[in-house]
């Protein structure tokens, strides 16, 4: 196996993480996932971007597993074609259902569209307005291909979005973050599963994704009032959005901090408590069986979900994130226990969650309450139980807050 400064392979044929800095090699790069002999054509069903002027996330959902290559090409005046990046599509074909071209002109990609290539291969091409640097990863079940594009809009670039206005509008008031100069003005809030994914269900029949949006919502209100900042939530109704949709709208929003709330369940009825994570490796069978189930794949790709954060915790806010789930989970358990003696505090953990994939910024999952404990689900469908983790979040995020505020002076 070949390893370079631009490209590390690896995996076991399962997952690939590909990272690339500023390459305009002509050179194709290979995933590892396979196609077995005689498999049906896989369908390129779906293709969905989220973007901002310094980056741009592109998913390509497909109908199956299958084998990819990629290539960045150099701008070619002499036929006018722009810098273009191509994914080819391994032993597949363009579903009826796709619609296309996506124009996107973010100032980073002009557009995006398929084509079928040859017989046996689509092709996705990325139309470059101006790019530093790009990651080429992928995920199961369904199985999509995940490219994300970062950089800085040239200058003139982007068309006005709306019209000129006779008199420029009065200049919002700067928030309390941005008056104390603190590093954290915005911070995206993202509740759990929703609409066809419920989550996990408790024996009474209580729903993760109903509590952790009453959870999220009153951090909404909290961590507005208490930090000055601008607080983003991914859903704020009963709506589904794919894991990997959350990551980006963070990443778009340019968010400082982010928050995934969720209630943990275990086929153990009497395992309870509250544990926070970040993003990491790990070898603990139950943090792994846990990612799995936020995840929704099996565990078998989880174990093979590892390979491909080996490379990519390197460039993620590792050391920071596990300082926020540190301070978060230590204010939760305390705020907690001040009320309900009997709370368990089951640490710090990291663990390969992909909502926390890509993201930019510290980045934690909290866990609140085993749903599956008949008493703890009890706790979480009462709104008193529900006020006092919103608090113990509040606190800690708050407390962090003025330890980069501290950091800035």
């Amino acid at each position: 196996m070949k390893k370079t400064t631009k490209n590390i392979f690896l995996g076991i044929d399962i997952l690939l993480f590909i990272f690339v800095l500023g390459n305009d090699s002509h050179a194709a790069k290979t995933s590892h996932a396979k196609t077995a002999p005689g498999k049906a054509a896989v369908k390129v069903t779906e293709i969905k971007h989220v973007s901002n002027p310094n980056y741009t996330r592109v998913i390509i959902y497909l109908s199956g597993q299958t084998a990819f290559t990629h290539r960045l090409l150099k701008e070619d005046p002499k036929i006018q074609k722009p810098r273009r990046l191509y994914v080819d599509i391994k032993n597949a074909s363009i579903s009826s259902s796709l619609k296309q071209p996506i124009p996107i002109n973010d100032g980073l990609l002009k557009m995006a569209r398929a084509g079928q290539y040859n017989k046996g291969t689509v092709r996705v091409v990325l139309d470059i307005e101006s790019i530093e640097n790009y990651k080429i990863f992928y995920f199961d079940e369904p199985f999509r291909i995940i490219v994300d594009v970062i950089g800085k809009k040239q200058a003139g670039k982007l068309p006005p979005t709306e019209p000129a206005k006779a008199a420029p509008p009065e200049p919002a008031r700067p928030s309390l973050a941005q008056q104390l100069g603190l590093k954290i003005k915005r911070i995206v809030v993202d509740a759990g599963h929703g609409g066809k994914d419920s989550g996990a269900v408790g024996k009474a029949g209580l729903k993760e994704k109903d509590v952790v949006l009453r959870i999220a919502k009153g951090l909404k209100e909290t961590l507005a009032k208490e930090t000055g900042a601008e607080i983003v939530m991914t859903r704020d109704d009963d709506t589904f959005i794919p894991l990997e949709e959350r990551t980006a709208i963070a990443n778009t929003k340019e968010a400082d901090i982010f928050i995934s709330v969720h209630a943990n369940a275990s086929f153990n009825r009497k395992a309870g408590g509250v544990e926070t994570y970040f993003l990491n490796l790990t070898n603990d069978a139950v943090a792994i069986r846990l990612a799995a189930r936020e995840n929704a794949v099996s565990s078998k790709k989880m174990s093979d979900l590892q390979y491909i954060l080996n490379d990519l915790i390197k460039t993620s806010k590792t050391n920071e994130s596990s300082r926020l789930a540190a301070v978060v989970q230590e204010s939760l358990v305390s705020n907690l226990r001040a009320k309900y003696s009997d709370v368990k505090g089951n640490g710090v953990k990291g663990a390969p969650f992909y909502v926390l994939v890509g993201t930019h910024m510290p980045s934690i999952l909290v866990e609140v309450s085993f749903i599956s404990n008949p008493k703890e689900e009890a706790r979480l469908a009462d709104s008193a139980y529900i006020k006092e983790i919103v608090a113990g979040i509040t606190n800690g995020v708050n407390r962090y807050v003025k330890e980069m505020e501290v950091a800035v002076e």
